[in-house]
C-alpha cells in the first residue's frame, strides 16, 4: 500500500474548505461537539475540533454487533458555559496531551492548562489523504504558551479495526511530559472488564493525594507505594486487602491513579481491556522508548463536585512519558521516577521534529478467551494474543508502525 503520509509534505499543507475533502469525511456535531467524522469499511471515527478528542469510534461498524469502547463524559449536552478545566468541555475518548498532566504550577514562566493546548485548543483541518488502502485525517495546531506546531495524523486502513495515530511536534524547545489519554467507558457490571499488559519493571500508586475529600473526591489506594502486579495494590485503609485493579469496574465511590513502567524490548508494549461477556477486546500498542509508562485513571463515581456529580464510570489507559499526572514542573524537577533513571520528560528540539506513534484497536474474541497470557508479533503485519486457556486471536495490524511510523 502506498504510504498514507509524507513527512516532507507536512510543511506545505494548507487549510482546505470542506467541499474539497474526500467524501469519507464529514463535519458533524457529535455529543455536543463539532467533529470531523472519518470512515473506513470497518470504522467510523469522530474527532472533536475542540481539543482533538477522538470519540465516538465505532469498530466493526457494518456488523450486527458494532463495538463502541470509548468514554464520553455525561455533561456534553447539558449546556454548561464554563468548566473547572478546559479539557472537561469535550472530555471523551483519546486525546494527545502536551504537556501531559494537571500543570498546576508554572515552570520558567510557562503556565499550561491541564493536559495542555493540544487537549484544549482549536485544531485546524489540513487535509484528508485517501487511496485504495485507506484514509488519513490531518489536523494541525499552532501553540502559543510554548510556541510551536503540532500535526495530528489519524489513519484508518480498510479491512482493519485499528486507528493509527502520529503526532509531529515542531518548533518546541526544552523538556516536556507528553502522551495519549485513551479513556474507555465501563459497564455497570462489576468486574466485567479485565485488564492485561506486557511485562513491566514495576508499578507505583500516585505519590501525592489524587482525590481530595475537601473537594468531595475520594481515593482508596495508598499514595506512593510500589507494587509488582495490578492485581495486588496497597489500600489506604487499615487492614484492608490489596485492591485488584485488573477487574473493572470496582470500588464504587473512589477515584485513583497508578502508573506502570514497561520493560523495553524489541517489540511494542501493549495493554488489553477484555470484555468476555460481549466478546471483544480493546488493545493499544506503543514504543516504550518514546512513551515510557502507562497511567491508569480509575474513575468509578469518586468525584462529587461539578461537573462529575458522582456519575463517572471509566478507566483512562494513558501512554505517557511523564511523572504521573502532575504536569510540567513536577516532571522536570527531581522526582521518584527520574531519580531512578526513568525519564519523565521528552527533550524537544526546535531543530528536529519529534514524532509520537500509537495504535489503538478492537478485536473479536472467541468463547473461552478469558485472559491474555501474552502476545506474538509477526513480520507479515499481524499479531496474536494468547489466552491461558489455549485460545488465541489473530489481529491484522501493522504493529511496526509504533516503532517507525510506516503504514
Amino acid at each position: 500500500m502506498k504510504q498514507l503520509f509524507n513527512t516532507l509534505a507536512l510543511c506545505c499543507l494548507t487549510q482546505l474548505p470542506l467541499h474539497t475533502m474526500a467524501q469519507n469525511v464529514t463535519t458533524e456535531v457529535r455529543h455536543g461537539q463539532t467533529s470531523w467524522v472519518l470512515r473506513s469499511d470497518q470504522i467510523e471515527m469522530a474527532v472533536t475540533r475542540l481539543g482533538g478528542h477522538m470519540a465516538p469510534v465505532t469498530f466493526y461498524r457494518e456488523s450486527p454487533d458494532p463495538v463502541m469502547p470509548y468514554y464520553i463524559s455525561p455533561w456534553q449536552e447539558e449546556g454548561h458555559a464554563e468548566f473547572p478545566a478546559r479539557v472537561l468541555a469535550p472530555l471523551r475518548g483519546d486525546f494527545f496531551c502536551l504537556p501531559f498532566g494537571g500543570n498546576g504550577r508554572a515552570w520558567q514562566g510557562e503556565q499550561h492548562e491541564p493536559h495542555g493546548e493540544t487537549a484544549t485548543g482549536i485544531w485546524t483541518m489540513e487535509e484528508v489523504r485517501t487511496d485504495a488502502g485507506g484514509s488519513t485525517l490531518v489536523l494541525s495546531m499552532q501553540t502559543r504558551i510554548r510556541p510551536g506546531k503540532v500535526t495530528k495524523m489519524l489513519s484508518l486502513l480498510h479491512g482493519q479495526n485499528a486507528v493509527y495515530s502520529t503526532h509531529v511536534i515542531e518548533g518546541f524547545s526544552g523538556p516536556a511530559p507528553l502522551g495519549h489519554h485513551a479513556t474507555l467507558a465501563m459497564p455497570e457490571t462489576e468486574g466485567a472488564i479485565r485488564i492485561f499488559h506486557s511485562p513491566v519493571e514495576f508499578g507505583m500508586t500516585n505519590p501525592g493525594v489524587f482525590s481530595n475529600p475537601a473537594s468531595r473526591e475520594y481515593q482508596q489506594l495508598e499514595p506512593g507505594r510500589r507494587f509488582e502486579s495490578i492485581s495486588a495494590v496497597p489500600s489506604i485503609f487499615k487492614n484492608a486487602p490489596d485492591a485488584d485493579l485488573s477487574r473493572l469496574p470496582a470500588r464504587k465511590g473512589f477515584a485513583d491513579l497508578v502508573m506502570l513502567i514497561q520493560k523495553i524490548g524489541d517489540t511494542p508494549s501493549w495493554v488489553a481491556a477484555l470484555n468476555a461477556e460481549e466478546g471483544w477486546m480493546w488493545f493499544s500498542l506503543k514504543d516504550p522508548r518514546v512513551l515510557r509508562g502507562t497511567v491508569f485513571w480509575l474513575e468509578n463515581g469518586g468525584r462529587h463536585g461539578f461537573p462529575w456529580n458522582g456519575r463517572n464510570n471509566c478507566v483512562g489507559i494513558e501512554e505517557v512519558t511523564a511523572f504521573f499526572a502532575d504536569g510540567l514542573a513536577a516532571s522536570i524537577e527531581p522526582n521518584q521516577l527520574n531519580s531512578t533513571g526513568i525519564p519523565t520528560t521528552t527533550i524537544l528540539s526546535d531543530s528536529s521534529p519529534a514524532r509520537v506513534h500509537y495504535v489503538q484497536g478492537v478485536t473479536r474474541i472467541p468463547d473461552g478467551f478469558e485472559d491474555v497470557s501474552g502476545a506474538t508479533f509477526h513480520d507479515d503485519g499481524h499479531l496474536t494474543f494468547h489466552s491461558g486457556s489455549g485460545r488465541s486471536v489473530n489481529v491484522p495490524v501493522r504493529w511496526k508502525y509504533v516503532m517507525d511510523g510506516r503504514l
